[in-house]
């Protein structure tokens, strides 16, 4: 008798958990973005040799999206890069670019994985180039005129952030020519020496990009570095010539024990954070853990009260949410 009382009260929890786990699940499940960026999703084909996709354009572009301080991380590898970082609300995309023999810029983690159809112009320049087209977006020097990709904050300027894998010094020139017509449209943020001007693209390079060579556009930079967050305070940094200050969490503030930060560990990084604010720098955390999901909203919860400049994310559904208490239902931590 007692068996089977311990087996029913065991088939019991076994179903309570389970409608927990649904709905939690459910509430992980954003709600369907009905927008003209997520059609583009939607119909998305991948470049070919000589065709980039060119989806059919919508009135609705941006409806209902709302721009938000993330970091599509390696956004290459999503189904569909750019677009899907976009319809999510994401401000800033990632792009690991190589130099070809050929001098094309190939975008992949590794140079194994490389395409040749897979490169920086069709993933990401045309496709920008025809939005901002399409959209009569504003020019670096309009103060009096915002248009950007989104019509909710249309102040807000997408940050390209081109990680230069290989020679840096070969790759330079290379992207400074496949950004010369988003310059002479004025669509760059740039630096003329003497103050700032924000356009509806920024470009940051990350990596083994030169800061000598970012320094050496004196007059006319519209490249920006992206700074150590653990030495910000060197006064080679600021605002003229960085635009984010990065750095991995582990070499921020060391190992994570039992899954929590340290209060002294919190502190730091409220330092790092104020340190870039001060320089009106973006701060960056990469390579946080994705797993378990609660450690990892946990973390997002934090950096974001705390003031980082972007979050840096993988799952762009659950970062976008901003619900990040979904592993915790009825005081209980589900994943």
């Amino acid at each position: 008798m007692a068996i089977i009382l311990l087996a029913v009260l065991c088939l019991i929890v076994i179903i309570v958990y389970s409608i927990l786990v649904a709905l939690l699940l459910d509430n992980f499940r954003p709600s369907p973005n009905q927008s003209g960026l997520q059609r583009f999703v939607q119909d998305w084909r991948g470049p070919s040799i000589n065709v980039t996709y060119e989806p059919g354009w919508r009135d609705d572009f941006s409806r209902d999206i709302v721009p938000k301080k993330c970091h599509s991380h390696n956004d290459y590898w999503r189904l569909v890069p750019l677009y899907s970082a976009l319809a999510a609300g994401c401000t800033s995309v990632e792009a690991d670019v190589w130099l070809a023999e050929d001098g094309e810029l190939l975008v992949s983690h590794s140079w194994k994985s490389t395409k040749q159809e897979w490169t920086l112009n069709n993933l990401y320049l045309k496709p920008l180039w025809r939005m901002f087209n399409k959209l009569n977006v504003s020019q670096a020097s309009d103060g009096d005129r915002e248009v950007g990709l989104f019509d909710r904050d249309p102040n807000v300027s997408v940050v390209l952030l081109i990680d230069f894998k290989n020679d840096g010094h070969a790759i330079w020139p290379a992207v400074l020519t496949q950004l010369q017509p988003f310059r002479e449209r004025n669509w760059l943020t740039f630096y003329d020496g003497d103050r700032l001007h924000r356009g509806p693209l920024t470009i940051v390079g990350t990596g083994n990009t030169p800061l000598e060579l970012v320094l050496s556009m004196s007059t006319d930079r519209f490249v920006f570095f992206d700074a150590p967050l653990t030495s910000v305070s060197n006064i080679t940094y600021n605002y003229t010539n960085s635009y984010y200050a990065s750095a991995s969490l582990k070499d921020a503030i060391g190992k994570l024990w039992l899954n929590r930060l340290s209060v002294e560990q919190e502190k730091t990084i409220k330092e790092q954070i104020e340190t870039a604010g001060d320089k009106s720098l973006e701060s960056r955390y990469w390579d946080t853990p994705q797993w378990p999901i609660s450690v990892r909203d946990m973390l997002w919860f934090k950096l974001t009260e705390l003031g980082v400049g972007a979050l840096n994310v993988d799952d762009l559904a659950a970062a976008t949410r901003w619900n990040w208490h979904q592993c915790v239902i009825a005081g209980l931590t589900l994943c």
